[in-house]
């Protein structure tokens, strides 16, 4: 599992024309699913994602995460995330899980993040998605598991 944080002033996600999640500062998250993904590799990447210190303390440093600043975080699927690219000019979904167990997946990972964190929004699986943000430094980073 791959997953692509970027931390923002405010971000949202269309779906022909209609908002389905909108966030102001926080983290707008995209999610990459592979082929042997299960819920233990959602459990653990939420885990990480929620305590992952990329927000600055009063010092100017980053120390601080989603949770302590009280963020808003926007989950986005996106199956690029894992395509293969290490050749040619074409990318590869065959790392990718397959779609209908990928949207279970991602299901489950916008659950387990609402259960845990209250300000949460997302995109639609499968859907043709127009994101609009804008990150924060910029700051980006790629976590996987």
């Amino acid at each position: 599992m791959k997953i692509l944080i970027q931390r923002v002033s405010n971000a949202k996600v269309e779906v022909d024309g209609q908002t389905t999640g909108k966030i102001n500062q926080g983290l707008l998250v995209f999610i990459g699913i592979e082929k042997f993904d299960e819920q233990a590799e959602v459990d653990k990447i939420i885990k990480r994602l929620l305590s992952y210190r990329i927000f600055y303390d009063d010092d100017g440093k980053m120390n601080l995460s989603v949770k302590d600043i009280s963020g808003g975080i926007l989950l986005v699927s996106q199956f690029t995330l894992v395509a293969d690219t290490n050749s040619g000019t074409r990318p590869g979904f065959s790392t990718a899980k397959a779609p209908q167990e990928a949207k279970q997946l991602y299901d489950y990972f916008v659950s387990q993040t609402q259960s845990i964190h209250t300000n949460v929004a997302s995109g639609i699986f499968g859907a043709d998605m127009q994101v609009s943000l804008t990150n924060d430094g910029p700051v980006t980073f790629l976590l996987e598991c």
